[in-house]
């Protein structure tokens, strides 16, 4: 036998010099810093100073705009994507937190944009008075109210369908709440949610001309962005500089699909659930590649890793335990007749607070139209709803099926979803006068140009996490045609579908707003619905009216969700679970 083991002999040091895919990582994260120093310079200047510069429309600022506008999404992605955490987790680990917070969620993606940015401005500019500060934080925050609400619906949508032989593992593992969240449930909702990330983030471009024209008193200050420079467009009647705002607008969706979601949907890859290997590729990434092969920048960002996993799998043993006499009551069936009756107390103080505040400038009969207004535009939505799902249901499953139709597929349906519908305005807005037809019907497309694309990005989602397994099962069995669709993909696919028609549906309610009142220089076109009224009253800075649409809408939303969508999406999740 050896003296010794060969492992405890010396060994020469291993020498790890810096390669070029080495340079090529260093180069952008270096580069990424610069640009975030660039964009960010602006922000703590005087709100006066930033007033008195004026938006251009050369195509020559649209760099510095389109990097303006980035670092917003980016920013609100990022708070985005915590409060999914927290949100998503919360709801679906507390049974008497998801009573409250699965509606508010609701409520909460029924109110627009704009309604927001309406009543946040105020408190935003209180922060940080006379900074610009506090304007790019109101404009943060609508960007963040366009992505949130539908990653938060994913996520709760994939932590109420985790299977259960994986839950059991956990739990005998005794992993604990934290260590099972990041070792068992975020993994298991990462490909669907990085799919809704990618429409979240497109779908902020449909509502950023809002949110960069921010109105304090009588002065309007636009930041820079390219927001701002496409409502500026419009108003001159500039189609030259729409167009270069699209081509802008397409540059900017494919380098941070190249750069950030190409590389998180190839890494997500492996969190997929399968007990066999498919025969189609997994997607890929040049710039996911050349992480893996940059040596020296793994070992330099290791450490940053290591931190994260170390936190990430930390283990709280130690249990605040109660006395016994606190948790038999937390426990009883009463306390939950309490809890449900402090919802109803709050609710009922809420609402009573909002008639208050519009009766005073709102007659009955007045409130009694808007609601009719809220049918109307409830009416466009189902239609809208019901021929997007016909189209684009079928097409995602074909799709999400095929990796590379996906990667293919992926940056198109990004620059589709993120294509502001007011840029189709000068077409639409000339082709109804010119043709006189009826604005009520022909501006309703409007609606579902930008929120169609969450049907199709979820249903893509839920196809490409589609057990390989399960698929192979059913060719063995020579399961084809229509029963295929009702059998093997449209129940597999029916979760992500629901969480999709969800967003979409409420989506469609926010961007009536923008849909149903269309513009273009001096021409004016509105067609009948809440969506209407609430810019218009918005654009008088009445309140009441404005509370009054807004809770209009919530209420029409909720009871909608309520009826059709809660249901759908409760039967999804038991009995449609991939156990």
């Amino acid at each position: 036998m050896p003296a010794f083991h060969p492992s405890l002999a010396l060994r020469r040091p291993q020498r790890f010099l810096p390669s070029v895919w080495d340079a090529l990582i260093f180069s952008l994260v270096i580069g990424s810093m610069v640009l975030i120093a660039l964009g960010g310079r602006q922000t703590f200047e005087p709100l006066a100073e930033a007033a008195k510069t004026p938006i251009s429309l050369s195509p020559l600022m649209l760099p510095e705009y389109a990097l303006r506008t980035t670092l917003r999404m980016l920013a609100g992605m990022v708070a985005s994507l915590v409060f999914t955490f927290a949100y998503g987790a919360l709801a679906v680990k507390s049974r008497r937190a998801e009573i409250v917070l699965v509606p508010l969620l609701d409520i909460l993606q029924s109110v627009p944009v704009l309604s927001f940015l309406t009543f946040t401005v105020t408190f935003f500019l209180g922060l940080f008075p006379g900074s610009v500060l506090g304007v790019e934080c109101a404009a943060i925050f609508a960007i963040f109210t366009a992505q949130a609400w539908n990653m938060a619906f994913s996520f709760y949508q994939s932590l109420k369908t985790v299977p259960r032989d994986l839950d059991d593992v956990a739990n005998s593992l005794r992993l604990g709440s934290w260590r099972k969240f990041w070792t068992l449930e975020v993994p298991f909702a990462a490909p669907g949610l990085i799919w809704n990330a990618m429409m979240s983030m497109s779908g902020a471009w449909f509502f950023v001309t809002l949110s960069e024209a921010v109105t304090v008193g009588n002065t309007t200050v636009s930041l820079p962005g390219v927001g701002s420079y496409v409502a500026l467009a419009i108003e001159q009647k500039n189609l030259g500089a729409v167009g270069w705002a699209v081509l802008t607008m397409l540059i900017v969706i494919l380098l941070y699909d190249q750069l950030l979601f190409r590389p998180l949907v190839a890494w997500a890859e492996k969190f997929r659930v399968e007990l066999s290997v498919g025969n189609a590729p997994p997607p890929s990434s040049w710039l996911l590649d050349f992480i893996q092969r940059a040596e020296l920048a793994r070992r330099v960002w290791r450490p940053v890793g290591d931190g994260i996993e170390f936190i990430m799998r930390l283990r709280f043993s130690s249990k605040v335990r109660a006395p016994q006499a606190v948790a038999d009551v937390w426990s009883s069936r009463w306390f939950d007749y309490v809890w449900l009756g402090l919802i109803v107390v709050v609710g009922m103080g809420a609402a009573t607070a909002v008639v208050m505040f519009v009766g005073r400038e709102v007659s009955i009969p007045e409130a009694f139209a808007v609601a009719g207004l809220g049918g109307v535009t409830l009416v466009r939505v189902l239609v809208l709803i019901a021929i997007a799902s016909l189209i684009w249901t079928p097409i995602g499953v074909w799709v999400g099926l095929r990796p590379r139709w996906a990667a293919a597929v992926q940056p198109i349906a990004q620059f589709m979803a993120a294509f502001p519908s007011n840029l189709l305005f000068p077409i639409v807005v000339l082709g109804i006068v010119r043709f006189h037809l009826l604005p009520d019907i022909w501006l309703s497309p409007l609606m579902i140009l930008g929120t169609q694309w969450y049907i199709l990005f979820n249903v893509i989602a839920g196809a490409t996490a589609f057990p390989n397994d399960l698929l192979e099962a059913a060719s063995s069995f020579g399961v084809k045609g229509w029963a295929w669709w009702r059998k093997v993909a449209l129940p597999g696919i029916f979760p992500y579908y629901v969480t999709g028609a969800i967003t979409a549906s409420g989506g469609a309610w926010n961007a009536s707003i923008v849909a149903e009142v269309a513009s273009w220089g001096s021409d004016r076109l509105e067609a009948h619905g809440l969506g209407a009224f609430i810019a218009d009253a918005a654009a008088k800075a009445d309140m009441p009216r404005v509370v009054l649409g807004t809770a209009v809408m919530s209420i029409f939303v909720v009871l909608f969700n309520r009826i059709l969508w809660r249901p759908l999406f409760v039967f999804a999740s038991k009995r449609l679970r991939l156990d």
